[in-house]
């Protein structure tokens, strides 16, 4: 099927340009969002009557979408969520977790926006690319953690893995420094001889 694009959709071409789809493709996504139309002679015609206003307005929200992604761009937004020691989320962490705590830092994203190859599924920080327009493009870093208090550690640079590492040595430095005092304590006992004692050597020395 054959459509005339109404603005640039990647890997397909550019605004202006009539491209084959498959049908299914053309039905379900470019027509009805409005990227697209289908390429009779009527459309052709259209496009071509309204080009002039469709490349300013393309230009404007274009230049609005710039203005945003600076902003935007390199911000880190915390995502606190429930996982294992292992650092496997119980869930996952999907396009709208990511527009939703954008926009609750003050940003306005849509989900339809946020580009995941595939769900978060782990703590840590993960790099995501926001869409702000057809030509527009920038990213933003999610900090998955399960506490803001470990979001602070992983915004620091340590990983899940090097904060269990750490919190095992430090629980098996406890458990040392517990088994000394204890190992003292004995030592302490054994040095300690009764009253009772003294007094029979001393009468034996008699």
């Amino acid at each position: 099927m054959q459509v005339i694009l109404l603005e640039r959709v990647a890997k397909l071409g550019q605004m202006g340009d009539v491209v084959d789809v498959k049908p299914g493709y053309a039905r379900n996504f470019l027509l009805p969002q409005g990227k697209a139309l289908s390429a009779s002679d009527a459309n052709i015609a259209s496009f071509e009557a309204q080009k002039a206003q469709l490349e300013a307005r393309n230009l404007e929200t274009k230049k609005e979408a710039e203005a945003l992604a600076e902003k935007l761009g390199g911000e880190q937004f915390i995502v606190i969520r429930s996982a294992s020691d292992a650092g496997a989320l119980y869930g996952s962490v999907t396009p709208r977790d990511a527009a939703d705590v954008a926009t609750a830092g003050g940003f306005s994203v849509d989900k339809k926006q946020v580009i995941l190859t595939a769900p978060i599924k782990e703590l840590g920080l993960h790099t995501v690319t926001v869409r702000l327009h057809p030509e527009v493009e920038t990213e933003i870093a999610l900090n998955v953690a399960r506490s803001e208090e470990e979001a602070e550690l992983q915004a620091s640079g340590k990983s899940i893995q090097e904060l269990a590492a750490e919190a095992e040595a430090e629980a098996e430095f406890e458990i040392a420094e517990l088994f000394d005092d204890i190992g003292s304590a004995a030592s302490d006992d054994d040095d300690l001889v009764p009253a009772g004692d003294d007094a029979a050597e001393a009468s034996e020395e008699e």
